[in-house]
């Protein structure tokens, strides 16, 4: 019996592990100017407008200057060590390349509805089903935007976009956001 109880707690740690591996998954994309060279690129520095902005939608009580008092820090400097580990340095006039950063924290919902996958037709001999909800998930959304723009131009964009948890401590918040920024800076510059 001892021995069956094992296997069982090996069984639902190794569960236990797999929905935390998961909810943290972060999905990246990332967009670029093919016309752009971006072999030049030496520099780089924040908007002159403002390094980014934070976009919440979740409740009325959002308070996105809270949130950018506590979150620009984190990715101010979590662009900057990523910049500085692809040989980028920081200028402080004429830079090669402005980075503006976007926080977007809203509220998504993802639902099934019976029938959904068959097809709109009764040539299978079954009968039309009337739409009817079988699962209905609502979750947290964050997105992270990097903009690197040259000349007044957008020629790099990466978005990184995960599930959240509206009770998360600090210390997580801030690792997924480096997360976010390594993630994204890891396909800068684009190899064409």
């Amino acid at each position: 019996m001892p021995r069956f109880r094992l296997v069982a707690l090996a069984v639902v740690a190794g569960v236990g592990l797999t929905v935390q591996v998961s909810l943290s998954a972060m999905t990246v994309r990332v967009g670029f100017d093919k016309a752009f060279d971006f072999k030049p690129v030496r520099t780089w520095a924040w908007n002159p407008k403002g390094a980014g902005d934070i976009i919440m939608g979740r409740t009325p009580d959002d308070k996105p200057e809270a949130m950018k008092r506590q979150a620009e820090p984190w990715i101010r400097d979590a662009v900057a060590t990523e910049m500085a580990n692809r040989k980028l340095q920081q200028a402080t006039a004429e830079p090669d390349v402005t980075i503006t950063y976007y926080l977007l924290l809203t509220t998504g919902t993802s639902a099934q509805t019976m029938g959904q996958f068959l097809p709109a037709t009764t040539a299978w001999g079954l009968p039309p089903f009337a739409p009817a909800t079988q699962s209905l998930q609502v979750m947290n959304q964050g997105s992270l935007v990097l903009d690197l723009s040259a000349k007044g131009n957008v020629i790099w964009r990466g978005v990184a976009q995960a599930q959240i948890k509206l009770d998360t401590d600090d210390k997580k918040r801030e690792a997924l956001l480096r997360e976010g920024v390594r993630d994204l800076l890891r396909k800068f510059p684009p190899k064409t």
